[in-house]
């Protein structure tokens, strides 16, 4: 009873949905979280998505010795993998939004309503990264839909609602409170992410459902636990509505693959000793360590400096960062709030694009080459935003490195430094010198942040 006394709001008739008092009778009462769910589980469906993958048949497959050793024995089949999964429908033409982990590389999707009304579907917007996907259903009528909360608004201690289809029972609505905000690093199991997270039970077959507020609104979309059992242990995350509205808005604009503005910059937490060298009270924001020519901070940033706040909101890590910006939105400039010498500054920042400059200019070695068949990008913002590279890497990029190239021991993502000592700053650069006929071949690797060097006898 006591959790119902401190209900924030009950949406009943003829009471305005932004009004908050007390239930004032035992009707009131007794009636609990069952309007906001009225209101609510209608929008929320059960998503089922196969996709075709290669199964390896294997003589060892069970044996617990022997197929640790041999598990790349045996021939391929294609077989059928099912996944099972919640989605919340955004709009009446259909627009439902879910995890990428559900739906991301599925080849046929189907979405089922409350009613059990059934209905295909087609991925519209994808990013794994995000775990966010969003689908468009096919031939469906006027749909039932949830409204997107501005989740910057969203308070710790505020309750909430958490409905998907755990374990494929059907669907289930538990109850909790949003126990904290700006949820980031590997404990959520995304060390690039951010996340509202709460109590609200939150088990396998939850993902992709609705985290709604007591007005019926969305204000997250359940995503992960953190758990040793695998069961759910009352620490669930959810991405903001405010992340899942800018994929919206590129699905609508006809994105075919998120967009994300690029920071170019290298930084981490203020920690208590940073606070006391740089002289600030706390330890808030996110002190940067370098900053490309490239990026848009160039000319108001640089190493030193603090950045505390991203749209009017405070950061205190790089994925606090990363998240305003994605928010904001490429093509859009954004406040950010600098802490130099003392003094705090704000300054507007375009978001933009990694540029694509210089050309990445893709060339293959030829058949001559000291290694054929290898391909070779120049490294430039896109390339390193792509395979998460040192911001200031340079040189020419492994992307393929063929037959040949896999046997000399390349790997996708070596960067080439020097060919037989000569420095290599382009793709071209690296091919010529590959190119050339020699006797013996000495490659300088980089790899991971490490520095390898590979020596051959041609």
């Amino acid at each position: 009873m006591f959790r119902f006394l401190c209900l924030v709001l009950l949406a009943l008739p003829g009471l305005p949905r932004a009004e908050t008092r007390v239930p004032t009778s035992q009707v009131e009462i007794q009636l609990g979280f069952a309007p906001v769910v009225q209101e609510a589980a209608p929008a929320v469906v059960n998503i089922y998505a196969s996709r075709i993958v290669e199964a390896r048949r294997s003589p060892f497959r069970g044996d617990p010795f022997f197929e640790r050793f041999f598990n790349d024995f045996g021939s391929t089949r294609p077989r059928v993998q099912n996944s099972l999964g919640s989605g919340v429908i955004l709009s009446a033409d259909g627009i439902v939004v879910s995890n990428y982990h559900v739906v991301g590389e599925a080849t046929d999707i189907r979405v089922v309503l409350n009613d059990r009304r059934e209905y295909a579907a087609r991925v519209l917007l994808a990013d794994e990264e995000a775990d966010l996907a969003l689908l468009q259903v096919e031939n469906a009528p006027s749909l039932p839909a949830l409204t997107l909360r501005d989740s910057d608004t969203v308070q710790v201690g505020e309750l909430v609602l958490a409905i998907g289809n755990p374990f494929g029972v059907g669907q289930t609505v538990s109850s909790g409170i949003v126990s904290g905000l700006a949820r980031s690093g590997t404990a959520t199991g995304n060390a690039r992410g951010y996340f509202i997270q709460t109590d609200a039970p939150i088990n396998p077959g939850n993902s992709g459902g609705a985290l709604v507020d007591v007005n019926g609104d969305l204000i997250g979309i359940n995503t992960a636990i953190l758990s040793r059992s695998g069961g759910s242990n009352g620490i669930g995350f959810a991405i903001p509505a405010g992340l899942v509205a800018q994929f919206v808005a590129q699905a609508r604009a006809g994105k075919t693959e998120f967009e994300r503005p690029w920071a170019g910059l290298g930084g981490q937490p203020v920690t208590p000793d940073m606070a006391e060298g740089l002289g600030i009270a706390r330890p808030d924001g996110v002190v940067i360590s370098e900053v490309h020519p490239q990026s848009s901070f160039a000319a108001d940033i640089r190493p030193g400096d603090v950045i505390t706040r991203v749209g009017g909101q405070p950061v205190n890590s790089p994925a606090e960062v990363i998240y305003r910006m994605s928010v904001a939105g490429i093509g859009s400039t954004t406040s950010i709030t600098r802490l130099r010498g003392g003094t705090e500054q704000e300054i507007e920042i375009a978001m933009i694009a990694a540029p694509d400059s210089p050309p990445r200019d893709p060339l293959e070695t030829g058949p001559r080459a000291a290694i054929p068949q290898l391909t070779l990008v120049t490294i430039n913002p896109v390339v390193i935003d792509q395979y998460r590279l040192l911001l200031m890497s340079e040189g020419a990029l492994v992307e393929d490195p063929g037959p040949f190239g896999a046997r000399a021991g390349l790997r996708p993502g070596d960067i080439l430094r020097a060919v037989n000592g000569v420095p290599i700053g382009t793709s071209r650069a690296a091919k010529d010198a590959l190119e050339e006929v020699m006797t013996t071949l000495s490659l300088d690797v980089l790899r991971d942040g490490r520095r390898m060097a590979l020596r051959f006898r041609i």
